[in-house]
């Protein structure tokens, strides 16, 4: 793998916001699906403060599609996020027939680079994303770290909130 790969390349919000959460996730898990809406609301309602960056830990041993969605998702370049939502939106159904449909919905100009061996070239950063989540302890998804300390309260918008320090 290569040492290039920023760990930080996902990053939703503001790029210089004070307080950082990284969330490790897979979008198969029922639970990183559950999480996605509130983690959207507390950056998009914290002024510029809070900046979340993803990083991927497909849970490819109970989720089958985990892997080949991480993929896709980092095969969608500068519409990650964009492709990001669509997977999280539709997690039960991520067949590369579905993967192609999001990429497209998500603005990738070539939706058929998301799967197969176009996305292969994804591959070194979905791993070090993996492998650098089993270093940091992680052992499920999603895991949340804020200002790099595993943070384990629920995730719900006003324990999050509490939790940073942006009141209820």
């Amino acid at each position: 793998m290569s040492d290039a790969i920023d760990p930080d390349r996902h990053v939703y919000g503001d790029p210089g916001a004070a307080i950082t959460i990284v969330e490790y996730g897979d979008f198969e898990c029922p639970y990183c699906g559950a999480a996605f809406p509130v983690l959207r609301k507390l950056i998009d309602g914290a002024d510029g403060r809070v900046r979340l960056v993803y990083r991927h830990f497909p849970v490819f041993t109970k989720h089958p599609y985990a892997l080949t969605a991480a993929l896709a998702a980092e095969a969608s370049g500068e519409h990650f996020w964009a492709m990001h939502d669509q997977l999280f939106k539709h997690q039960a159904r991520l067949t590369d027939p579905d993967l192609v449909a999001y990429a497209a919905e998500a603005g990738v100009p070539d939706p058929e680079s998301v799967i197969g061996d176009a996305a292969q070239a994804s591959r070194p950063a979905v791993e070090r994303d993996y492998t650098t989540g089993v270093s940091d302890g992680v052992r499920g998804t999603p895991t949340l770290f804020v200002d790099g300390r595993l943070y384990s309260g629920r995730v719900e918008l006003g324990p999050l909130r509490s939790t940073l320090g942006l009141g209820r």
